[in-house]
């Protein structure tokens, strides 16, 4: 039997604690946070990527600051599901957050992931800001990864909420 990684996930976190959404780019990082009680995604910032070790310790720093107690990843799977280029450079980005010592008090190693469908992620919220916000491009471009983020996050913290209510 091939093991949830839901399941797992929810089952390496402590019963509350914030958790820290990241959409993972290549020109940046959105991130988002839930509330301790992990009912609501909220965007938080974005890291403008530069070199892998200086994100890792600008990320650990914000873990440390907002007591994140595990990170969902967006995973960017193609349409049809499969996994192409992309997917497998946010993969070696958790592998490679796991292989370094800590920075800013945070085990990186010790901290649980979940790697989030983000299909249609960045569409969706762009759409929002558009139709709900009538946002201008400019302004858009400056909030979407940090959007997107919590786009995936909520997407998670909902999973996990229809998790739990499912029968034993």
């Amino acid at each position: 039997m091939i093991p949830d990684p839901l399941t797992a996930f929810i089952a390496g976190l402590p019963r509350e604690g914030r958790l820290l959404g990241l959409d993972v780019g290549t020109k940046t990082i959105g991130l988002a946070t839930s509330d301790a009680l992990r009912g609501m995604a909220t965007p938080l910032s974005t890291i403008a990527r530069t070199k892998f070790t200086k994100d890792a310790v600008k990320l650990a720093e914000i873990i440390a600051k907002e007591a994140a107690v595990g990170l969902v990843i967006g995973l960017p799977l193609n349409m049809d599901g499969s996994e192409g280029p992309r997917c497998q450079s946010t993969r070696q980005f958790v592998a490679n957050l796991a292989a370094l010592p800590p920075r800013a008090g945070v085990r990186f190693a010790e901290l649980p992931v979940l790697l989030q469908d983000e299909r249609l992620s960045t569409a969706a919220v762009e759409r929002t800001m558009v139709d709900d916000y009538d946002m201008s491009r400019a302004r858009r471009a400056e909030r979407i990864d940090a959007a997107a983020a919590a786009w995936i996050l909520q997407s998670a913290l909902d999973r996990m909420r229809n998790a739990s209510r499912r029968p034993a």
